[in-house]
């Protein structure tokens, strides 16, 4: 029998990296200590650490804005960490909103929901390419009109007033309409970041693949199911290449079989049945 922490350390350690990356930017304003200044936008740490979103650089590129050398220094800084990690790993191990619709999905299960409205998984590509055309048309950062990732951040600091708005259309779209309906098929930093995601070096695997008793529960727990099963079931590699894999590792966690581990693309060992 698995531990509690053998069945959900990668849980635990993705929840501390999401709180703690938070609790980064808000003790500055509430506690003067000041770390880290700015935004999952754009910030400058413990004065000499530029980062910036790549997608918001682009932004600013169509919109006809010169950004400074600092944002684009933040930018590659950024960009390169994410194709090495997984471009996905902001959305499981970064992004606030991860732990609004993880609560959605887990209320989903609690309360037995099933039923949903069918979206396109191709949805959320759709609306980065929007939201980049808007950017040109508009001359503006357009995303970041509507953006509740930094709505969240600026209203645990100002007031929520309309971040509570999204915070909560998040939930009850992910709860009652569509599981995983936000980030699984909407959320165009998520489609983003998922492009890079299709040429970064770390990647989950399955190895002991021939050890799948076919419990379901990696499918079960995965934001991106779809992506498991070219590497689980399939003939070839066992590595999940797939750009929208978020490297969250709940896969590892559930298996009792230990079929899956974190490695990099280039691993293509598979171990042998006894």
């Amino acid at each position: 029998m698995r531990s509690f922490w053998q069945r959900n350390r990668w849980l635990m350690l993705r929840r501390s990296s999401q709180l703690m990356i938070l609790a980064l930017f808000l003790i500055g304003p509430l506690l003067g200590i000041w770390w880290v200044k700015g935004t999952l936008a754009s910030s400058f740490s413990f004065d000499f650490l530029p980062l910036t979103d790549p997608m918001i650089l682009l932004q600013t590129w169509l919109a006809g804005h010169t950004p400074e050398r600092q944002a684009v220094i933040g930018a590659a800084l950024v960009l390169g960490a994410y194709l090495i990690v997984g471009g996905r790993v902001f959305c499981s191990w970064v992004c606030p909103v991860n732990l609004i619709t993880d609560l959605a999905h887990w209320c989903r299960r609690r309360w037995g929901l099933k039923a949903g409205q069918q979206v396109a998984k191709n949805s959320r590509y759709w609306l980065l390419a929007g939201v980049l055309l808007l950017s040109f048309i508009t001359q503006t950062v357009a995303w970041e009109w509507v953006n509740p990732v930094t709505g969240l951040q600026r209203g645990m600091l100002f007031g929520m007033g309309l971040a509570w708005a999204m915070a909560l259309a998040i939930f009850v779209y992910d709860t009652f309409l569509v599981s995983r309906g936000w980030c699984g098929h909407w959320c165009p930093v998520g489609a983003f970041y998922g492009l890079l995601g299709k040429v970064a070096l770390l990647r989950v695997t399955a190895p002991k693949r021939h050890a799948c008793d076919d419990c379901m529960q990696c499918f079960y727990v995965c934001p991106e199911p779809q992506v498991i099963r070219t590497a689980l079931k399939g003939q070839g590699s066992p590595v999940i290449v797939a750009g929208e894999c978020s490297n969250c590792a709940r896969c590892i966690d559930v298996c009792d079989q230990d079929v899956f581990k974190i490695s990099h693309r280039f691993n293509q060992h598979t171990d042998l049945p006894l």
